[in-house]
């Protein structure tokens, strides 16, 4: 879940990490910098709730990019380099078969993805864009971006992901943030390869989350939605559940009928 090479005292966070990290510089793997998984765990969960500036990067096409272009929608966000031979494919390949499933189930265009490369001498657009390719990736509303060191230094520290160089290139968290439509980080996934729902679930949540101005049956619509969109663990898939209007149904007979017996019984008893 969170990769680890030993340990290092983080309670003075995030002024520990960027001091590690401005003594790190770009290009230059270093000594290994080690930390301790609960600590680490720990700064990313207490990111939750954190609003994320409009940082620019540079799409792959090497165009600038907003963040705050993706307002509006929720958003899922993932840091990874490109030189990473292991852990950052096998995680960005189950994103994407993640993303395919929630797209499936909540709608194609219901919130973006944004792969970032942490590696600011490395991830330039072209390898950005090479690390989509031979991951088969260009789904729309996903987007492959760089940054300068700042940009990245300023940005993990809100999110609470947590990396360092080491001789092998980098240590760092497996962590997947989902961020609300207003761009603050609503829930952290870790893992190379996290459970389905765990990315899913709090995406359905967001989409159906009515805005107050929707209107009344635009609510419950999303209501009927957020309830019976639910995932079935026999075919890897989220599915409509029907279940929940047949028991209303039978429900409905059941107290019609009750209430049908109960009104011939005082029929017949005051007659």
């Amino acid at each position: 879940m969170v990769s680890i090479t030993g340990w290092l005292p983080l309670t003075r966070t995030p002024l520990t990490i960027l001091l590690l990290l401005l003594l790190w510089s770009p290009g230059h793997a270093g000594g290994a910098v080690e930390y301790d998984e609960e600590e680490a765990l720990a700064i990313s969960q207490a990111a939750i709730g954190n609003s994320i500036s409009d940082y620019r990067f540079r799409d792959r096409r090497g165009q600038n990019f907003s963040l705050h272009q993706l307002r509006g929608k929720p958003v899922v966000i993932s840091l990874i380099y490109t030189s990473c031979y292991h852990v950052c494919p096998m995680m960005t390949e189950h994103l994407a078969r993640s993303v395919d499933i929630a797209r499936e189930a909540l709608g194609q265009d219901s919130f973006s993805v944004v792969t970032i490369g942490f590696d600011v001498a490395v991830d330039t657009p072209d390898r950005m864009r090479m690390f989509a390719k031979q991951r088969n990736i260009d789904a729309e509303h996903w987007y492959f971006l760089s940054a300068d060191f700042p940009t990245i230094t300023a940005l993990s520290e809100e999110l609470g992901f947590i990396f360092f160089p080491s001789p092998m290139g980098f240590e760092h968290l497996t962590q997947t943030s989902v961020l609300d439509r207003d761009g603050r980080v609503y829930r952290q996934v870790y893992g190379q390869k996290f459970p389905m729902p765990a990315l899913v679930e709090p995406l359905k949540e967001l989409v159906f989350d009515t805005p107050p101005d929707a209107g009344l049956l635009s609510e419950w619509l999303n209501d009927v939605l957020l309830f019976c969109t639910v995932y079935d663990p026999n075919s890897g898939r989220y599915r409509f559940d029907y279940s929940i209007f047949v028991g209303i149904f039978v429900g409905v007979l059941c107290l019609g009928a009750a209430g049908t017996f109960i009104f011939r019984a005082w029929k017949t008893a005051s007659g």
